[in-house]
């Protein structure tokens, strides 16, 4: 497992009823101390115009060198600009539709610069809000198009979509592993995948280790973001604090079909120290990984190949040592 923690998860993580949030803003360079000093956190995601823009590469590059960290991923800010209210990638607006694809591709730029390889495209502003307001044809089209002219940027760099079924929006275009899954595999491009962030598939009702299961056999899972939630809302909760088991199991299925992509805590702890919080995460998952090694992942392989659901029920409690 190699973990990596956006960066701005350590800072003053606001909620719409507090804008001023519930704590101090620490610097950027505090941010990346804080990281570095959670073990095992190796690599750091950067959200464009909050954390890295074309012009401040040098000093990022610096904070990733002072503190021993990787950059892990760039996060193109399409969601936090008043021009992308409707709409980036998506957008009535062709001229809109060309600055999405130029943030995305300076992102891009900038992450090589960084000897990154990967973008996190979250385009949480490509959706709509009511019935009879969004055009469905022409928006997948405005969506694959820019898609395939980021991706013919540049080779080197590729591009994981995450999806969420709503927030901003009522209902966002990438809302689930398969429409992605779909929607990256239209473009044509051998770089464009999915970012599974755990809490938004559990948004969209699914179970997240199918959803990996789906994106791995067909080689489109580049990214993951580990968070917990009540499936109502993205809580951004410490990992396995709700939905233990289902964490359990995508755990075995990332053993099984070999998955070498980063672990990227994903959090909004607005109350809790967040360094502890995100620490907690991580020990969470080493702690399911080791039980898993050590209870053994072949003899889930018996029990999956029989299908009884009260022996695999049984095992899961024996693998968590609660027998």
């Amino acid at each position: 497992m190699q973990f990596s923690v956006i960066l701005g998860n350590l800072g003053n993580t606001c909620d719409r009823f507090l804008s001023s949030g519930y704590k101090n803003q620490p610097t950027k360079a505090d941010m990346f101390h804080q990281a570095s000093g959670i073990e095992g956190v190796t690599g750091i995601e950067l959200v464009g115009t909050w954390d890295v823009t074309p012009d401040n590469v040098s000093e990022i590059r610096a904070l990733l060198a002072d503190s021993g960290m990787r950059c892990a991923s760039i996060i193109p800010d399409h969601f936090s600009q008043k021009r992308w209210g409707q709409g980036a990638f998506t957008s009535r607006d062709p001229a809109i539709r060309q600055q999405a694809v130029q943030v995305t591709t300076e992102m891009m730029d900038v992450a090589a610069d960084l000897g990154c390889d990967l973008i996190n495209l979250w385009p949480g502003q490509d959706g709509y809000d009511y019935c009879f307001q969004a055009d469905f044809v022409h928006a997948r089209e405005w969506l694959i198009d820019g898609l395939r002219e980021c991706a013919a940027y540049r080779k080197d760099v590729r591009i994981a979509l995450e999806y969420k079924p709503k927030e901003p929006r009522t209902h966002s275009y990438l809302a689930r592993a398969s429409d992605t899954l779909l929607v990256a595999m239209e473009t044509g491009c051998d770089t464009v995948g999915v970012t599974i962030d755990f809490g938004h598939a559990l948004m969209a009702g699914e179970n997240v280790a199918e959803a990996a299961v789906l994106l791995m056999q067909h080689d489109k899972l580049y990214h993951l973001h580990f968070n917990d939630n009540y499936r109502s809302w993205d809580d951004d909760m410490i990992v396995g604090s709700v939905h233990l088991v289902e964490y359990l199991e995508l755990l075995y299925w990332l053993r099984k079909l070999d998955y070498t992509g980063w672990y990227s805590m994903d959090q909004y702890p607005y109350r809790e120290d967040a360094r502890s919080a995100i620490n907690e995460s991580i020990r969470w998952l080493e702690a399911l990984d080791a039980r898993l090694s050590g209870y053994g992942t072949e003899r889930f392989d018996g029990l999956i190949a029989n299908g009884d659901a009260t022996h695999a029920s049984g095992a899961v409690r024996a693998c968590l040592g609660l027998t």
